[in-house]
C-alpha cells in the first residue's frame, strides 16, 4: 500500500482551488472588478495555506532531528556502557588468568 504524504494532499488541495476557481468564474455572473478581488482574496488564502503548511513542515522536520539526535546519542552511550563493561569484564580475567 502506499502511503500519503503532506506533498500530495497539498497539490491535490491547489488542483481542486484552480478548479473551483475556474469553475466559479464560469458560472458566476460577477464583473470584473468583482472577480479580480475574489480571485484576489482566493490567492492570499491559498498563499496563507502554503504558508502555514510550510511552517508546520519546518516544525515537524525540527522535532525529526531533534528526536534523531537522542536517538543517536542513546546508542552512543549505550555503545560506550557496554565497550566499558567488556573492558572491566577482560580485566577481570586477565587477573584470574594470573
Amino acid at each position: 500500500m502506499s502511503e500519503d504524504n503532506g506533498g500530495s494532499s497539498l497539490a491535490f488541495f491547489l488542483a481542486g482551488m484552480s478548479i473551483g476557481a475556474v469553475l466559479a468564474l464560469l458560472f458566476a455572473p460577477k464583473s470584473g472588478k468583482e472577480t479580480r478581488e475574489f480571485l484576489s482574496q482566493k490567492a492570499e488564502q491559498g498563499r496563507d495555506y502554503v504558508t502555514a503548511k510550510g511552517r508546520e513542515v519546518r516544525e515537524q522536520a525540527a522535532d525529526l532531528v531533534e528526536k534523531g539526535k537522542e536517538v543517536v546519542s542513546e546508542g552512543r552511550e549505550r555503545v560506550s556502557a557496554a565497550y566499558e563493561a567488556g573492558r572491566q569484564a577482560w580485566k577481570e580475567e586477565k587477573g584470574k588468568a594470573r
